[in-house]
């Protein structure tokens, strides 16, 4: 098993889409392939972003530029999170315990690290760097209700960093310019997280970025994914031009 997709390497666009919650899969050397949780559980927002993949890979064609996206469950390993985060291995996601990751050690930590998480960084690293002026977009997809929580009313969430917020107020104001849609200012979460994947490939090297978060009940069919990308590459193209003046 790969730890990583990448489609259209050799698109010339300037642009890298990433998604680093691509998959629930996990490989048979991890537990034997069974985290232990119930198969109900593998398919919901815990192990994977869901409609992510679809819409980073079809925004990354509509930008005519190259998407990489994860091969293996964020409940392995978690790609957007530094290596020496506590919850770079999650022992309980949203009221559900993870037997195979409770009493997990350093070694297998590592191995996880090694087999899985280095190797997305590496492809993740080589893709931004093949040209000077790339911008990462990062493509995830939240639940409309944690168990226990409020509703969560946005449509859409664009994240940001305090220490590059270029990109992503702009697709802010575009967004909202758009009158239909509910978006969140660094909602559902912060968009700030030392170590995790836009630290490590945009933030630390002063590349544009930004990371889009979709409310998942709205890119449940493949028409929703195909109308949610076409959107947004028209946007972010937009804001792309206001920030570059």
């Amino acid at each position: 098993m790969t730890a990583y997709q990448i489609i259209g390497n050799d698109r010339p666009g300037r642009w890298l889409v990433t998604c680093d919650h691509a998959s629930n899969r996990v490989p048979d050397w991890v537990a034997g392939g069974d985290l232990g949780i119930a198969k109900a559980d593998m398919e919901r927002h815990i192990a994977y972003d869901l409609g992510a993949a679809e819409v980073a890979t079809r925004l990354a064609a509509a930008l005519d530029s190259p998407v990489i996206l994860s091969d293996f469950s964020r409940l392995v390993i978690d790609p957007n999170r530094g290596e020496d985060d506590p919850t770079l291995v999650m022992r309980l996601y949203d009221g559900t315990m993870i037997p195979a990751n409770r009493h997990i050690d350093a070694a297998g930590i590592a191995a996880r690290v090694a087999r899985l998480y280095r190797p997305y960084h590496d492809a993740y690293a080589d893709l931004a760097g093949r040209r000077p002026d790339t911008v990462i977009v990062a493509v995830h997809s939240f639940t409309p209700c944690l168990k226990g929580r409020a509703p969560r009313p946005w449509h859409v969430g664009i994240l940001h960093s305090h220490l590059d917020e270029r990109l992503s107020r702009a697709l802010i104001r575009r967004l909202q310019a758009e009158g239909d849609l509910c978006v969140g200012d660094n909602e559902p979460y912060h968009g700030h997280l030392p170590g995790d994947a836009i630290d490590r490939h945009a933030l630390v090297s002063g590349r544009l970025n930004t990371l889009i978060e979709v409310r998942n009940d709205l890119i449940a069919t493949v028409d929703m994914q195909q109308e949610w990308a076409d959107r947004l590459a028209r946007l972010l193209v937009a804001a792309l031009a206001d920030v570059s003046g």
